[in-house]
């Protein structure tokens, strides 16, 4: 979908400090980006840093742009393209008419959403899904996914929902949102408060039972990692606990999307201590009031991480069932699985991705 397309849409990626700028056609960055900076304090100079960056790069790409596309911190009222009050965009409290501005000056249909969702839809379109079903292919298996789930770990707990190449916004815009799902220990605390920078860093120093301000999870991974001096049981555990309170959320999440799950986000870097503890936490039971035992998913979670859980996933469990009173057969799935994968595309590439496929599909859809 989108990959031959000849196409070109203008992207951004808006970052508290710098905005940087660049052009997509058929997946594929056709210019070198342009940053600079946000100027987030001054809502006058942001505005005109973001006409002054389309400028530059609509001068650059070889062809007329059918769009501008990009993600944006929420709140927002993204389907009107209003962003909301930000910490890290003090000019833009009481919200700002973002998109009917752009759209006024570029002269071009202009959309804008969350990270979340953007990832979700660049995984799904150009990225984890089309890679899990060549594999699939590869391995001789005539199964193929068509939904996906997708988490990012970093200063919060993003999400967003593909389901068969259409993206999940919601009626309120918070379709496919977990951050404020309940926590695995405590359902009256939000589950970002365990998967996020935050919680990596409160985990270590609870953990080592120590205090440190200044370590952040790329320090604490190097910790984990033996390169760096410190708490070595403390940081892996830390990586540990969050990816058991992610995967409690995402396993609730499944029970109703049931699709492939694809992990990014600055944190995923930790996945080698992240992934395990949320495979097994997915893979747990639950109990009913007979005393019966079920799998809190009906279907069996992989890890794409592990060589030994891929190979499983791959491999084809289905029988040849016949076909009572004739002579023809069909193929049986009786294995239910999903797989968890760390994004091969990085984070900021996705978004892009999804940005552009987003664009794309609602220019077609008017």
């Amino acid at each position: 979908m989108f990959h031959d397309d000849e196409r070109i849409v203008l992207t951004l990626d808006a970052g508290g400090t710098n905005f940087v700028f660049t052009a997509i056609q058929g997946y594929k960055e056709i210019v070198a980006p342009i940053t600079l900076p946000s100027n987030s304090h001054d809502l006058d100079k942001c505005l005109n840093t973001v006409l002054e960056g389309f400028a530059k790069i609509r001068k650059k790409v070889n062809g007329d742009p059918v769009a501008v596309s990009f993600a944006f911190p929420g709140p927002a009222d993204y389907e009107n393209g209003i962003i909301g009050d930000l910490p890290n965009f003090p000019s833009f409290r009481g919200g700002v008419a973002l998109g009917p501005f752009l759209q006024e000056h570029l002269r071009l249909p202009v959309f804008i959403n969350n990270d979340g969702n953007l990832f979700a839809y660049g995984e799904a379109l150009a990225g984890a899904l089309p890679e899990i079903n060549q594999q699939l292919a590869a391995a001789g298996s005539t199964r193929r996914y068509k939904n996906l789930f997708a988490v990012t770990l970093g200063t919060g707990f993003g999400s967003g929902v593909v389901i068969n190449n259409v993206l999940l916004t919601g009626d309120n815009e918070a379709g496919g949102n977990v951050w404020c799902s309940a926590y695995k220990y405590d359902f009256n605390i939000i589950a970002e408060e365990g998967v996020s920078i935050r919680a990596i860093k409160n985990k270590y120093n609870e953990f080592a039972g120590e205090q440190h301000t200044v370590l952040q999870p790329k320090d604490i991974f190097e910790i984990a990692e033996g390169v760096r001096e410190g708490n070595k049981e403390a940081a892996v555990k830390s990586f540990e606990e969050l990816g058991r309170i992610a995967g409690f959320t995402i396993a609730e999440s499944l029970n109703i999307v049931d699709g492939i799950v694809v992990v990014g986000g600055s944190i995923a870097k930790a996945y080698k201590y992240i992934l395990p503890a949320m495979v097994a936490e997915m893979n747990a039971q639950r109990s009913a009031f007979n005393g019966g035992r079920f799998p809190r998913l009906q279907m069996k979670v992989f890890s794409m991480m592990d060589e030994s859980d891929k190979a499983e996933f791959l491999s084809d469990n289905s029988t040849v069932v016949a076909v009572p009173g004739t002579s023809k057969t069909v193929k049986y799935n009786n294995g239910k699985k999903t797989g968890v994968i760390v994004s091969s595309l990085g984070t900021s590439e996705a978004v892009s991705l999804g940005a552009y496929a987003f664009a794309l599909a609602q220019v077609d859809a008017k």
